[in-house]
């Protein structure tokens, strides 16, 4: 007994090779990078613009002290007083620290609280850089431990001479304080914005490989010969257009099995009635000693028959199956009135033998990019079948004619006809309306087919009606129209 391949084991997906982890991760990573950016980009920002502030403010400040000690000429330690009383005459600053030095850099005012600097240089890198005319306006400012501190210096000029150096400090914490407050804010903000982007990241992540997990649950179903399953996935986005395609797809392939089991079986019986034809012929020669040559001469004339029948359908079958797996054949402009003749004189005498006037109206210039044995075959099986089941004194017409741009080939008989409900199936394989008398003359059930897949190859279409106003059957075939030069009449 033949065994059955295994069905392979699905491979397990490990944990961080999953579709779910790696989305998670994915969307964690774009969620940490977009809180890293939150929480750095406003507080620089922030910082830089009460940098900026203080810098124009102190640096406004200490232009305007400067340029009011200017008016001294002189500064030195004997006009300690008058520098006293110009720093008491203007408003309020408040400054942390004010310090105002001599052009050698010895402090002359000194509102600090370190003690009495007074008579002390001044050891500012910032007043070094303003006596030393390095920069108009000296600013430095720096943000730690939650304060700003500034350091502002400008040099005192006297008609273009350095005379002194205005020194500002400021320790300023409130401002400090609201970048210290606004970090905080965003680092809470932060944290809730990754729990909940953690939570949606499991839920998204989760919900997208339910889904995927159907999908291909499904796949392994159909992998397995259920072809009826179908995915019921809702919605309207990728995967469900995914799925709609893999509906259509194991349809397809539905289709596509029921017909093979049906042309099996449909070929086994074909097959099988020749072959047990000839079986039980041969056993009756063989278990007979007593036949006489006349009979045994029927015999072998019954297998012969038998053995035509089984080639014919052997051909056939053969046919479809090139016609199946063929690649496209190289085709050329043919003149289709030229081989509609030439079968009219190959089917002549079968027709006279049965009694069937055969007429042909043929179009002149109905040309189509096809092979003449594929218009051929086309032509023949058509015709063939409309004398071989016309009734005795029947008719078969033959029109050929081109309208616009498509040529139309029709065969019409005035036979029995074909009832409504087996028009659409007479183009499937094997099947007859009449089996009994497709048999006796000698059909396959294959010749509309072979029709049908030969006219596709080349644009073309087959239908089949009932016979306007009368009885009988009509086949059309369609074909787009050629106008090339250079037709192939062999």
């Amino acid at each position: 007994m033949e065994k059955k391949p295994r069905a392979a084991k699905p491979r397990k997906v490990h944990l961080w090779s999953s579709l779910q982890t790696k989305f998670a991760l994915t969307y964690i990573v774009v969620i940490a990078a977009v809180l890293v950016l939150l929480n750095t980009y406003p507080l620089l920002v922030s910082r830089d613009l009460v940098i900026k502030s203080k810098q124009t403010a102190l640096q406004s400040q200490a232009s305007v002290v400067a340029s009011n000690l200017a008016g001294l000429e002189n500064l030195g330690l004997d006009n300690r007083d008058k520098v006293d009383q110009i720093i008491g005459d203007l408003p309020d600053m408040g400054l942390g620290r004010i310090v105002i030095t001599d052009a050698a850099g010895l402090i002359l005012y000194d509102n600090g609280e370190v003690g009495d600097n007074v008579s002390r240089y001044a050891l500012f890198g910032e007043v070094t850089q303003a006596l030393r005319g390095e920069g108009y306006d000296v600013f430095r400012c720096e943000y730690r431990d939650g304060a700003f501190r500034s350091r502002a210096a400008a040099p005192v000029v006297y008609r273009n001479v350095i005379i002194g150096a205005v020194y500002f400090y400021e320790y300023d914490n409130e401002q400090g304080g609201l970048l210290v407050g606004i970090q905080n804010n965003l680092r809470n903000i932060s944290i809730v914005i990754c729990v909940a982007a953690l939570l949606l990241s499991l839920v998204f992540s989760g919900v997208l490989t339910s889904r995927l997990a159907t999908l291909l649950r499904a796949i392994r179903i159909v992998r397995e010969g259920e072809y009826s399953h179908r995915v019921q996935l809702g919605g309207h986005d990728e995967l469900a257009l995914l799925a709609d395609e893999f509906d259509q797809l194991t349809g397809r392939l539905q289709t596509t099995e029921e017909v093979r089991r049906r042309f099996v079986s449909d070929a086994s019986h074909e097959l099988k009635t020749p072959l047990a034809s000839i079986r039980l012929l041969t056993d009756s020669i063989l278990q007979n000693e007593q036949m006489d040559a006349e009979t045994a001469k029927e015999f072998v004339a019954d297998i012969g028959e038998e053995a035509e029948r089984l080639t014919r359908i052997t051909e056939k079958l053969l046919t479809l199956t090139r016609m199946d797996t063929a690649p496209p054949v190289e085709t050329e402009p043919v003149d289709v009135k030229y081989v509609v003749e030439k079968v009219e004189h190959m089917l002549s005498p079968l027709a006279q033998a049965v009694d069937v006037r055969l007429r042909c109206r043929l179009e002149e210039g109905c040309l189509v990019r096809a092979t003449q044995d594929d218009l051929y075959q086309i032509a023949f099986n058509l015709m063939e079948n409309a004398i071989k089941y016309n009734l005795p004194h029947g008719e078969v017409l033959v029109t050929l004619e081109g309208t616009g741009e498509t040529v139309f080939l029709r065969v019409e008989d005035t036979g029995v006809g074909i009832p409504e409900e087996d028009l659409p199936k007479i183009f499937d394989r094997f099947y007859r309306v009449d089996k009994a008398r497709s048999r006796a003359a000698g059909g396959t059930g294959l010749g509309l087919s072979i029709v049908r897949d030969t006219a596709r190859q080349h644009g073309g279409t087959v239908t089949a009606r009932h016979r306007e106003g009368t009885q009988g059957t009509c086949f059309e075939v369609t074909f787009p129209r050629c106008r090339a030069k250079g037709v192939c009449r062999v």
